[in-house]
């Protein structure tokens, strides 16, 4: 336990000089003289009376401990806020349906697998503000940015294909995560970029939305994801344009992962969390609880039998 306003301890023995230094209160003269035997019986109150200044010296204890401020330090369950915005940009694109990663031994389509990782790790962060934008054909804000990080978890769990088109605009999804981020006054800024596919309806070139993003002090870390990549298999249908991925991170300061089954994605999810470290981890806020009730109230209790004491002396 502490003080917050140790100092005003310094008024304890206030009382004390003011009685010494003030002038003595002048005693009215008994308007009746009576016997000794007489006066003891017409002073009912008379233990009262003795324990008055005792009352009267606890209450002013107790009261400049109220107002001295006594408290002591819990842990919160409050995690402090990191200062990063980051936005989710997630290909939902038709190549996503393929199912060539396994989770729990079973087979599963790109998008349930990253569903999987993604919102666990959204759901992790704790302190960050996260946003959401999907894109296929077209790109818009899933869950705009946001400190509520179970809100935009559930969207990632409720994304559907074709609600998008089912095309790949990289550019696209990638420009409006960073024109977001550019109104954003937020020290460190992070778009996590994950695709499957080769930018095919973007507007601008990938690289291009990268490096205006680097411009604005925003940072992207890109996912290549799928067992195959044009760089080993340049006819392939459902390739992924690794070179563009890691293009765009280079461009904009970032990281770039190569994911080929669920293994990776878990691996990259780690990395991930060590290069943006997760707030969650850092110790939870220290609050001060209050108690100058306690103190107050038996001032308040003092006081209260002072008068009922005074009733009955003058009663």
């Amino acid at each position: 336990m502490s003080l917050a306003w140790p100092w005003l301890l310094l008024l304890l023995p206030l009382p004390l000089l003011l009685r010494r230094l003030l002038p003595p209160m002048a005693v009215p003269r008994p308007a009746l003289r009576l016997p000794a035997h007489l006066l003891r019986a017409a002073e009912p109150a008379h233990a009262a009376r003795r324990s008055g200044p005792w009352l009267a010296g606890l209450a002013w204890l107790a009261l400049v401990l109220a107002l001295a401020g006594p408290r002591v330090e819990v842990a919160g369950d409050v995690i402090p806020a990191s200062g990063r915005d980051i936005v989710l940009v997630i290909d939902l694109s038709g190549s996503m349906l393929k199912e060539d990663f396994f989770l729990d031994g079973q087979p599963v389509t790109r998008l349930d697998a990253v569903k999987r990782t993604a919102s666990a790790f959204v759901a992790a962060r704790r302190g960050d503000r996260i946003g959401l934008v999907i894109f296929g054909e077209r790109a818009y804000f899933a869950a705009p940015l946001t400190f509520d990080v179970e809100a935009v978890a559930r969207a990632i769990d409720e994304a559907q294909i074709g609600i998008s088109g089912r095309g790949t605009a990289i550019s696209d999804g990638l420009g409006l995560a960073a024109k977001r981020l550019a109104r954003s006054d937020a020290p460190t800024r992070v778009i996590v970029l994950l695709s499957d596919g080769v930018d095919t309806s973007g507007s601008v070139p990938a690289v291009e939305a990268a490096r205006l993003a680097h411009d604005h002090g925003i940072r992207v870390h890109s996912i290549a994801l799928g067992p195959e990549d044009l760089e080993n298999q340049p006819r392939s249908r459902d390739a992924v344009d690794v070179a563009t991925l890691r293009a765009v991170a280079e461009v904009s300061g970032g990281e770039s992962f190569r994911v080929r089954d669920a293994a990776d994605l878990e691996a990259m999810a780690r990395s991930l969390d060590a290069l943006e470290p997760n707030p969650s981890a850092r110790p939870p806020m220290r609050l001060w609880q209050p108690l100058w009730i306690w103190p107050a109230s038996v001032a308040a209790l003092c006081l209260f039998l002072i008068a009922g004491g005074r009733r009955g002396w003058t009663g």
